[in-house]
């Protein structure tokens, strides 16, 4: 879990004020998605492991998938898919592909209307910032 604030301050704050982190994502909505579980103080790792969808004639895998977080007290991989419905097909695939080969492993998806409702819910528009 990332630091909430530099000066030791314990409080909750508010997604918006935390320092940017964007820098270690590979989206933006990943980095205001790991300050909104720090706001609620969960312990996050991001990307932490690549699961193996597909393996060549060698046994080496030549397609995987790596869940964009993974909440070690809950057991739990979250993955973020902010792109139009119309465009997740891929990744759909890849979903199920990852529950068949890993069902002890819990996979929560959370697709665009979901995290549009969330940023709705905390007063953050998409690019992170709070609405006055």
């Amino acid at each position: 879990m990332s630091s909430s604030s530099s000066d030791g301050d314990t409080r909750l704050r508010h997604p918006s004020r935390f320092e940017s982190v964007s820098d270690e994502f590979a989206h933006p909505s990943e980095a205001i998605f790991a300050s909104l579980l720090d706001l609620y103080r969960i312990e996050w790792l991001y990307e932490p492991v690549e699961f193996p969808l597909v393996w060549g004639d060698d046994g080496v895998p030549t397609k995987g998938f790596r869940p964009d977080f993974f909440l070690p007290k809950h057991g739990l991989f979250i993955e973020l898919t902010v792109a139009e419905q119309r465009l997740v097909t891929r990744k759909n695939q890849k979903i199920r592909q990852f529950r068949e080969l890993y069902p002890e492993a819990t996979l929560l998806v959370v697709y665009q209307r979901d995290y549009r409702k969330i940023l709705e819910r905390h007063e953050i528009d998409e690019h992170g910032v709070a609405a006055a």
